[in-house]
């Protein structure tokens, strides 16, 4: 059993923090909301000389709301989590599910191309599997003379 308090106070905001402590701050400052935007939980695994991205995307409709791309050397999934349940009570919402844009990048080596990239979803982890990323980048030892 786990308790939850029903009112709130202001969010602890380090920019806000620095800005008191090396000056005063507006007292607009105070009623600015926290940014509490989604951020998936990701993971890079190395399968053989292939990369594997994982992001754990529970209640995310991938279909409609995730672009997977590639942009400038980059991989790029970005996309939204949506509250299509959202009701409100008194003027009051308790919230343990973040909702939000998100963006994760991650860079490719030169090589890799569009045609490299699969991307699938599954049990709410969406996997995006980099072909060959990791071919060629063994360590070569160099010799060196005295």
């Amino acid at each position: 059993m786990s308790n939850r308090a029903v009112w709130s106070r202001p969010a602890w905001d380090p920019d806000r923090w620095l800005r008191d402590f090396f000056g005063p701050a507006a007292i607009t400052d105070w009623y600015k909301p926290a940014t509490s935007g989604f951020n998936p939980a990701a993971e890079i695994v190395k399968d053989g000389d292939d990369a594997v991205v994982r992001l754990e995307l529970p209640g995310v409709d991938v279909e409609k709301d995730v672009n997977v791309e590639i942009d400038k050397g980059y991989l790029v999934i970005h996309g939204e989590h949506r509250d299509e349940h959202a009701e409100e009570s008194d003027g009051r919402i308790l919230r343990e599910i973040r909702y939000g844009s998100f963006s994760q990048s991650f860079q490719l080596p030169t090589h890799v191309t569009g045609e490299a990239i699969k991307a699938s979803y599954d049990a709410g982890v969406l996997t995006v599997r980099v072909t060959g990323a990791y071919a060629g980048s063994q360590p070569q030892r160099i010799a060196s003379t005295k």
